[in-house]
Order: structure tokens, then C-alpha cells, then sequence
């Protein structure tokens, strides 16, 4: 509804610039006082035209006249008041003596050169004595010293007792939320080089059931079905110490220089009820126990200059270093050593990098980095736009990514051999890829949106399933809307990635990532993007965890990128609910199917494989106690019932799991 009304503000001051304390401030019919900062309002004014008058003891009258208001105006003005003739006479601030005579006419109505005549002069009186300023304290009386104004004490304060928070809280060397050297609230050295010191402990459940071939080793002798006991639970904990070590202001300004380490260590355990499948040797049982220390990061940042006041840079960060490529991680998330070079321009508006990454190996159970070389080198580049075309609110992305993956020969440490896969011709190769993309992020509106669109183009040397070189031709596409209402979020959003019809005729067309791991339709609390399945009958998954691509990918961190494969459409309903401030709920509902099952086909020697995968049902919540992200519950459960295309290739039953993970962090 367009507003009816007017107001009008202002603040009122004297010659000096101080505020004048009181003021009358008349708007015609309507009358305020000015506060103790000469601050007045007026609201609720019918449009029109207005005289506006000011009136203070000791100061001049001060008339606006022919102020004109209209609906929805807000009419803003500073006035300052000038003494008045008598306020500018000196007085005396001696008490009016009986035999002085009656007081002296206003001077408003006295004429000029007009004066009374004192009986007696005041400086006879030998009690009279002329004022003078009182002479001001010394500054030592007045201000206190702070040598440093990074650690002003604070005064005691036992108002509220102990316990609890109030003003004047003394810091702890293990309290993260007052000020603590460890946490870069104080300099460590000098006045602006900073340490923050980060520890984070996560730790991951996970039980499951998996489609599970008897191998030629059963667990139980005598099995005869080729589809085993499919239970399976794994635990995994992961401790990471962030050393932060910064030079700079702390605070808009970007750091001058930055010199960060994160090593970790993991221990991971798996129980499972079929063979060969913790380790490629049937003697090693159905468990496995194992721990592994890894660098995942140890970088130097410079900043190489500031480009504007408006706090624009540009800097350069090598080393090992986290790394996402677009907003939801379709195509590149890792940690890996590089070189980037990352900046700003327009107050911020623009944001770009530009990447190259030589790829280490990983561990196969913890997924932590090795000091071993992947001989996988990605080159990315991005610009990202804020408020693009005039879209307040609205974000674009547009990249580049190559993805240059050598040939080599390399088993996981259990024994698999992921380079090349254990699938069709088996032969070493190059794969060339590039990757040309447009994604986007904001709102419109009330309607939350999130988009991408990638296409590869590249060539694979010998691709293993085509049996022969491939171009590579592939297309990604991703779009989700949303709709905030109260404490609600209602979800809607599609994923596309085109699959090969035809593997053998050298042209592939089934979209692969780099290394993803996508939040999207459900994220992580999705079956389908959680577990990695196995496709029995190969050393390939169907698809591997924390991914969407059904890429029959012998390992998405060691195995190659594959382009023959079925590719695949999702839709995805959901909604989040926040039903405190500490607790979330996520509920997600995915069908999934094969854009084509003509890789799959051949793979498995099995015609025909229809294309509906199922139905991926979620239910999650997400606790932060503290209101912070300190401490992390994450929880849920997930199921996916197979639909006719899945029980082609493994069976009818219904595929769960049950998981949790804990984030504390310091």
C-alpha cells in the first residue's frame, strides 16, 4: 500500500556546533522538543504546505516557511540557531543586589545609546570579585594512557555475580569467545602480525546397506546367490590443527601476508559381512582398522597491492590449499598444492582466480592428502559478478577449467587398481578435458535461485570401455528453486548430465567431473549422493560418494575421469525447517533415472537395462548447541527403493542408511 503520510527530522544546533537541548520545534499544529543530541521527529503529517518554527530560550527565532511535504516524504533538515541580542550581552553572575533598583527593561524594548545609571559601581564593593574560568585539570587527570589499545584492562564488574555473561568479562587462554592471542583478537607480535590456532575434531558414522557381490570367496561357505549380506557400518575420526599465522589490520582490510598450516590425522574402521571388499585379498577378513597423517594445507599468501580505498586488491597464495571451483561443487572441490592468484575489483563486486594445481595422491581410506604425485595437473579460471545485469542480489560465475590427467599405473592401498580401471580394455591413457561454464546464485524476488551449465569438450586417448580413442562432447545442468516462508524453506530443482547412446563409436558423451562433491538436491543427507555404490560385475561404482555422476568411476579422488558412461536426470523436492534457533530439519524426496543404459549394457555383458534408477528418500537434522558453528550434530537417515532400470542390474531390495557426524571445533 502506498504510504498516506509525511515526517520530518532534523537536529538543531548553535553557531559552535553544539546541539541546542529543548528546542520548541513548531510544525504549525504540531509541536516537539529537540533531545539531549538536538534531535527532533515529526511524523503522521498530511501532505501539504508547512511553516516550521524553532524557539529556545537565548537564541534567535528561526522560521522556515513554505516547507512542502508529500506522501511518503521525509523531510530532512539542520538548523542552527544564532544568539539572541540579550543571550549576547555580558551578565553578571553576581546575585541582583535591593539597592540596585528595580531590573533593567528588556533590550528589546530599549532604544539606542539608552543606559540606567548604577547607584554605585560593582568593582567598589570589597566583596565583589571578578569570575574567571575555572583553569582546566591536567591531561594526566583526564586521560589514561593505554600504551597498547590491543589490551586495555577491563574493570571489575560484579553486578551480576559470577557466572554467566556481562560486561567486562575477563579473557581465558581457552576461551574462544573473549578476546584470546590464540584466536587472533590480539596482535602476537608488534601491533598488527596475528595467530589464530584452530583445532577441530570429526567424527563420522555411517551404517549401511550396500548391493554386495559373494566374491569368489564367500564369507559363508556354501553361499549360492551372487548377491552376499549387505550391512555394512564404518567410523571414521578426523583431528585437524590450523595454524594462522597473518600480518594486517584485522579487520575489513584484506592481510598483507598470511602463512597457514593444517596437518590431520585420521583413523577410520569397517565392518562389513562379505569378503574382498576391504582389501582385494580375501585373507584380510571383513574388517579393517587404519590411520594415516596428511597435509592438507601449508600455503604462503602475499598481497601484491591494494588496486582502491574501497579495500580492492590482488594477492597470490601457493601452496597446499582448499579450492572450490563454483558455488555448489560440480566440477572441482580439493585440496590440493597450486599457484593462485585471486582478487577484487568494483568495491568487491567483482571477484576472480586464476588456478594451477599439481595434484597429489590420496589416502584410500581417509581421503587425506599422500605426498606422492597424482600426474594430474588443473588449471581454473573464474569471474564472479555480483548484481549482474542490474539484478540486485543476483551473482554469476562464469569459468574455465582444464583438466590435464597423465597416464600412469596405481593401486589404492588395498590393492585395487584404479589407474587405468579394471574395466573393458585395460590400457593406459590420457585424458584432456576442458570444461566452459555459467552458474549463478541469489534471489529474485521472493524465489531463491541457484543455476550451472558446464560443457566438456576434450579428447581421452584410449578410452577402456570404447575400446579406442574418444572425443569428448558432454553437458552438465543444475537449477533449483527456492521459497522462504517464516521458518520455512520449500525446495524444487533439477540435475541433468547427458549419457553416451552410443560407447563404441569414439565420440563420448556422458558428462564426468575433476573431483566434485556437490550440495545439491539433499546434498549429503541424500542416499543417492552419500554412498558410493559398487556395480557388480566390474571393478567400476555405478556411482561414488559424494557425487551425483553415475560415471563408472573406478575411484573419484584416484580414478580417471570416464566419459562413456549413462549419464543421468534427477528431481529433487525438499524443504528445510528451522524449528529453533539451534535446530534444523531437511526432508528430501529424488527420482532418479539413466538419460542412457547403453554403457551399461555392454559393461555387463546384459540386455536390456531399462532406465527408471528409483526413489531417494531423507530426513535429517542439523543441531548447533551454541548457536555457532563450534559444535556441529548432524543426523539423519536415507533410503533408496529401486526402481526397474536398478533391479536389472542388482535386485529389488530397498538400499538404507543410517548416519551421523560430530563437529567440535576450537
Amino acid at each position: 500500500m502506498a504510504p498516506r503520510t509525511a515526517a520530518i527530522e532534523g537536529e538543531v544546533r548553535d553557531e559552535s556546533g553544539r546541539a541546542v537541548v529543548g528546542a520548541t520545534v513548531r510544525f504549525d499544529s504540531s509541536a516537539v522538543t529537540t533531545s539531549a543530541d538536538g534531535v527532533f521527529r515529526i511524523r503522521d503529517l498530511a501532505p501539504g504546505n508547512y511553516s516550521l518554527t524553532i524557539e529556545s530560550p537565548g537564541y534567535a527565532t528561526e522560521v522556515r516557511s513554505n516547507v512542502s511535504l508529500a506522501a511518503g516524504d521525509v523531510f530532512i533538515v539542520e538548523l542552527t540557531l544564532a544568539a539572541s541580542e540579550l543571550a549576547a550581552a555580558p551578565r553578571s553572575r553576581l546575585p541582583r543586589q535591593p539597592e540596585l533598583g528595580p531590573p533593567a527593561p528588556m533590550l528589546a524594548t530599549a532604544t539606542l545609546g539608552s543606559y540606567r545609571a548604577l547607584p554605585r559601581r560593582l568593582d567598589a564593593d570589597p566583596n565583589w570579585s571578578e569570575l574567571r574560568p575555572e583553569p582546566l585539570p591536567p591531561a594526566q587527570e583526564v586521560f589514561a594512557e593505554t600504551p597498547d589499545r590491543w589490551d586495555i584492562p577491563m574493570p571489575e564488574a560484579s553486578r551480576y555475580g559470577d557466572g554467566g555473561e556481562y560486561p567486562y568479562v575477563k579473557s581465558h587462554w581457552y576461551d574462544p569467545f573473549d578476546r584470546n592471542k590464540l584466536k587472533g583478537d590480539k596482535p602476537i607480535i608488534g601491533q598488527q602480525t596475528f595467530l589464530n590456532l584452530t583445532a577441530t575434531s570429526d567424527t563420522s558414522l555411517d551404517g549401511r546397506c550396500l548391493p554386495t557381490p559373494t566374491n569368489v570367496s564367500p564369507a559363508q561357505p556354501g553361499s549360492s546367490a551372487f548377491f552376499g549380506r549387505c550391512d555394512q557400518f564404518g567410523l571414521g575420526q578426523t583431528f585437524l590443527f590450523t595454524a594462522d599465522l597473518f600480518h594486517g589490520d584485522a579487520s575489513f582490510r584484506p592481510v598483507d601476508w598470511r602463512i597457514r598450516v593444517t596437518p590431520a590425522v585420521n583413523v577410520n574402521d569397517l565392518n562389513v559381512q562379505e569378503l574382498g571388499v576391504v582389501n582385494v585379498d580375501p585373507r584380510d577378513g571383513t574388517t579393517r582398522l587404519d590411520a594415516h597423517f596428511g597435509l592438507q594445507e601449508a600455503f604462503v599468501e602475499v598481497k601484491l597491492r591494494d588496486i582502491d580505498s574501497s579495500y580492492d586488491f590482488v594477492s597470490v597464495r601457493a601452496g597446499i590449499q582448499h579450492f572450490q571451483s563454483d558455488f555448489l561443487g560440480f566440477v572441482f572441490v580439493d585440496d590440493q598444492p597450486g599457484v593462485r592468484v585471486f582478487g577484487n575489483l568494483h568495491s568487491d563486486r567483482w571477484e576472480y582466480n586464476a588456478a594451477y594445481f599439481n595434484l597429489l595422491e590420496k589416502d584410500t581410506n581417509s581421503d587425506l592428502n599422500t605426498f606422492d604425485s597424482r600426474h594430474q595437473q588443473v588449471i581454473v579460471a573464474n569471474l564472479y559478478m555480483q548484481d549482474f545485469a542490474g539484478r540486485h542480489g543476483y551473482t554469476t560465475e562464469f569459468s574455465v577449467h582444464y583438466n590435464k590427467d597423465d597416464a600412469s599405473l596405481h593401486y589404492d592401498d588395498n590393492g585395487f587398481l584404479v589407474r587405468p580401471a579394471d574395466i573393458g580394455a585395460e590400457r593406459l591413457h590420457n585424458v584432456r578435458a576442458a570444461y566452459l561454464g555459467w552458474a549463478g546464485s541469489g534471489h529474485f524476488g521472493r524465489w531463491n535461485v541457484s543455476h550451472a551449465f558446464y560443457q566438456a569438450l576434450g579428447e581421452d586417448d584410449f578410452n577402456p570401455i570404447a575400446g579406442r580413442r574418444t572425443t569428448i562432447d558432454a553437458q552438465m545442468a543444475a537449477l533449483e528453486l527456492s521459497w522462504d516462508r517464516d521458518w520455512m524453506r520449500f525446495r524444487a530443482s533439477a540435475f541433468y548430465a547427458s549419457g553416451d547412446a552410443s560407447p563404441r563409436d569414439g565420440r563420448a558423451t556422458g558428462f564426468d567431473a575433476i573431483v566434485d562433491d556437490p550440495n545439491f538436491a539433499g546434498g549429503n543427507f541424500s542416499f543417492w549422493d552419500r554412498e558410493g555404490i559398487p556395480l557388480t560385475g566390474a571393478s567400476v561404482f555405478l556411482t561414488t560418494s559424494d557425487s551425483l555422476l553415475p560415471d563408472l568411476r573406478s575411484d573419484k579422488n584416484e580414478g580417471q575421469a570416464n566419459f562413456v558412461n549413462p549419464g543421468i536426470f534427477l528431481a529433487n523436492g525438499g524443504a528445510d525447517f528451522n524449528l529453533t534457533p539451534k535446530l534444523t530439519g531437511v526432508v528430501n524426496v529424488n527420482f532418479l533415472r539413466f538419460e542412457d543404459t547403453a554403457p551399461l549394457e555392454l559393461v555387463l555383458f546384459q540386455t536390456p537395462i531399462r532406465n527408471t534408477i528409483g526413489e531417494d528418500y531423507s530426513v535429517g537434522v542439523v543441531y548447533r548447541p551454541p548457536l555457532t558453528e563450534n559444535i556441529v550434530v548432524t543426523g539423519g537417515a536415507a533410503a533408496l527403493d529401486p526402481g526397474a532400470g536398478f533391479r536389472d542390474i542388482y535386485t529389488g531390495h530397498t538400499l538404507f542408511s543410517l548416519f551421523g557426524n560430530v563437529r567440535v571445533q576450537f
